[in-house]
C-alpha cells in the first residue's frame, strides 16, 4: 500500500509542477492539419497535362488491347450462337482462338501497365520537390505546427484538411517553373 501511495504522490507532485510550470504554454493553440498528397498531385495542372500526354503517347497500345478484347467477344458470340451446329473440332479450334485472345489481351493489358507505370516515375520524378515546397510555403504562411499524410489520421474533418490548398500551391508553383 505504501509503494502504490509513494507512486501516486510522485505522478501528482510530477504533474503538478509541469502544469505549474508549463501552464501558459500547455493551452498554446497548436495548428495541425492533414493532406492527401496523391490527390493534391493528381488535381495539379501539371499533373493533369502529363496524364494527358501520356494518354497520347499509349493510344495506339489501348486500341490494339481494344481491339484484341472486340475480337474475343465476336468469338464468343459465335460459339454461342452457333455451337450447337458446330462439329467438334470446330468448336475446340474457336475455344483455342478465344483463349489465345484472352492470353493476348492479359499479355498486352500488363505489358502496357507496366509501360505507363514507367513513364508516369519519369514524368513525375521532379513533382515531391514542388510537393515539399508548396507544404513548405503553406507552414510558413499559414503558421502550421503540424501537417500529416491524410492516410494517417483515422479521422480528421474538412477543416484540417489542406490538400486543396497544396494543389493551389502546387498550380502556382507549375505556372512559376513550367
Amino acid at each position: 500500500m505504501q509503494i502504490k501511495q509513494r507512486i501516486m504522490a510522485t505522478i501528482l507532485t510530477a504533474t503538478a509542477a509541469v502544469f505549474g510550470f508549463a501552464a501558459p504554454n500547455v493551452f498554446a493553440e497548436v495548428k495541425i492539419a492533414v493532406v492527401d498528397v496523391q490527390a493534391a498531385i493528381l488535381n495539379s495542372e501539371e499533373a493533369k497535362r502529363l496524364m494527358a500526354q501520356i494518354q497520347e503517347e499509349f493510344k495506339a497500345e489501348e486500341e490494339q488491347i481494344r481491339s484484341i478484347q472486340s475480337e474475343a467477344a465476336v468469338l464468343y458470340e459465335r460459339l454461342q450462337k452457333d455451337g450447337e451446329v458446330m462439329s467438334e473440332a470446330e468448336k475446340r479450334k474457336v475455344q483455342q482462338q478465344i483463349e489465345s485472345k484472352n492470353n493476348d489481351f492479359v499479355y498486352n493489358r500488363k505489358k502496357l501497365q507496366s509501360l505507363i507505370e514507367q513513364r508516369q516515375q519519369e514524368l513525375f520524378a521532379g513533382v515531391d520537390a514542388k510537393v515539399q515546397r508548396a507544404i513548405e510555403d503553406l507552414v510558413k504562411t499559414e503558421d502550421f505546427d503540424l501537417i500529416l499524410p491524410r492516410q494517417a489520421a483515422l479521422y480528421a474533418g474538412e477543416l484540417y484538411n489542406i490538400t486543396r490548398k497544396v494543389t493551389e500551391r502546387l498550380n502556382e508553383l507549375g505556372a512559376k517553373n513550367p
